[in-house]
């Protein structure tokens, strides 16, 4: 049997988190992301924020990389002023998966970005956001469905080639695409809900939440490219 791809993950760093007894600042993700992977058929590393410039080292020791959903990333990076419903930055996590990102990208590894990760990655590669878009999150703390459709003849394509049924939980959104990137899904409002790499390794960003779905198509996509 063929040896299972490392698969790292990014996570969230949070103070004070609560389970047992204890009340403690945790590394944490959210358990549907190393399922996802693990059941997709790679082995899953969480990788906690860290300094960037140890990124390369990091990145040395893994197969593909998953960058994982979480806080709106801070419009400075790519030359905005805030806008008022943009939530509060997470500096260190946005410098740990920028840089996180560029050395997937420089060693050639396969990148998947979900959902905040899809975001970052186009602001790593010059792209600009929309800080808020209307009707693409169900009640706070609930995702919401909507269907997203790609555009053929391209990677999301030839994983999931037919219109689908989403989880969603986002507000904002893709909008200058950044440098070699193209749309491959868009929702019915038109907003771009995938993104993809023209050229160099498998890189791909999905605006939605596949570790909330059963649908494991893109991730084995990623696994099959990590495991080549």
């Amino acid at each position: 049997m063929a040896a299972r791809p490392f698969i790292g993950i990014s996570t969230y760093a949070e103070a004070g988190v609560a389970w047992g007894v204890w009340r403690l600042d945790a590394a944490l993700l959210p358990a549907g992301y190393p399922l996802l992977v693990q059941r997709a058929g790679g082995l899953a590393v969480m990788l906690p924020p860290d300094a960037p410039e140890r990124a390369a080292d990091t990145v040395a020791r893994l197969d593909g990389l998953v960058v994982s959903g979480g806080p709106d990333v801070e419009p400075v990076h790519y030359g905005a002023v805030p806008d008022p419903r943009t939530g509060p930055p997470d500096r260190a996590r946005d410098a740990w998966e920028l840089a996180l990102i560029g050395a997937a990208l420089k060693r050639g590894i396969p990148l998947l970005g979900i959902c905040r990760g899809m975001q970052l990655l186009n602001v790593a590669l010059g792209g600009t956001l929309v800080q808020h878009v209307e009707g693409h999150t169900g009640v706070p703390g609930t995702f919401g469905r909507h269907p997203v459709k790609p555009v053929p003849g391209t990677l999301y394509a030839a994983a999931v080639p037919e219109q689908t049924d989403v989880p969603a939980y986002h507000h904002q959104a893709v909008d200058r695409l950044g440098r070699n990137l193209i749309p491959s899904a868009y929702a019915e409002d038109g907003t771009i809900e995938a993104v993809e790499l023209t050229t160099g390794p498998w890189t791909l960003g999905v605006q939605w939440h596949p570790e909330m779905a059963e649908d494991l198509r893109v991730v084995r996509a990623l696994i099959a490219s990590a495991a080549a």
